[in-house]
């Protein structure tokens, strides 16, 4: 009996196998949902940035027309929604799209890092060497740069005029301001960098890499990032000369 006794405390329960996660979560821990979250979030975010240069345009058009356009964006799907809230559900969509599209970013470096697999082939370094070696920089220059724009012209402006609900003499205000002007202009280039490797590596990360379109993969990623960044250095300069002013 105290044999038995021993044999049957020796024995011990089959650990239970780990529950696999959701498929959502599972194909994001996977190197191929990352890229596709990448692709996926980086779509939004230039669908985001070529609307933001496309509506501040209207600056050109005057104060009237640029106000009106920014009173449009806060009464979105009035009287559906209360004032402001299509707006703040946009904005908080985007900021899941950028903490999803940084926190792949950052993972695939580490898992290409582990397993000394590059991300890009050497044939797509050749055609975005500079753009993909800067990548991090650039997207790390662009995101100061948006939190710093936010508190400037959405939150309690920083060092000039500032009144709320009147975002065309705030825009003319800030960049008015030479620095501010200069750190515009330099965080819209680093955007366009960002942009053209981001435009050129999407396909690829969507499994959408054939050579036959490399060069029109280019092309659309060189005019793309051109557009969004003429259209954007053109503002403080226009403010610098005059061309806008309150």
């Amino acid at each position: 009996m105290a044999t038995t006794t021993v044999a049957r405390r020796s024995v011990r329960p089959n650990a239970r196998a780990k529950r696999p996660a959701p498929f959502p979560i599972e194909f994001y821990r996977s190197a191929l949902g990352k890229k596709y979250v990448m692709a996926i979030t980086g779509i939004m975010i230039m669908g985001f940035v070529f609307a933001h240069m496309f509506g501040n345009l209207k600056m050109y058009l005057g104060p009237e027309d640029f106000n009106h356009y920014g009173h449009f964006l806060r009464e979105l799907a009035v009287p559906l929604l209360p004032r402001t809230w299509a707006l703040w559900g946009l904005r908080l969509g985007l900021i899941v799209a950028f903490v999803l599209h940084i926190h792949a970013a950052y993972s695939l470096t580490m898992m290409n890092k582990r397993s000394n697999i590059k991300y890009q082939s050497k044939r797509d370094y050749v055609a975005v060497d500079f753009a993909g070696r800067t990548m991090r920089f650039t997207g790390v220059i662009f995101l100061l740069f948006l939190i710093w724009h936010l508190f400037d012209l959405t939150f309690t402006g920083t060092g000039f005029h500032y009144v709320r609900g009147d975002a065309y003499e705030n825009v003319v205000g800030s960049l008015s301001r030479v620095p501010v002007a200069i750190l515009y202009i330099v965080a819209n280039l680093a955007l366009g960098v960002h942009l053209f490797h981001g435009a050129w590596s999407l396909f690829q990360s969507m499994g959408w890499n054939n050579p036959k379109f490399n060069g029109a993969r280019r092309a659309f990623a060189t005019a793309f990032a051109a557009i969004v960044v003429i259209g954007n250095v053109s503002f403080p300069i226009a403010v610098l000369a005059g061309i806008v002013d309150i």
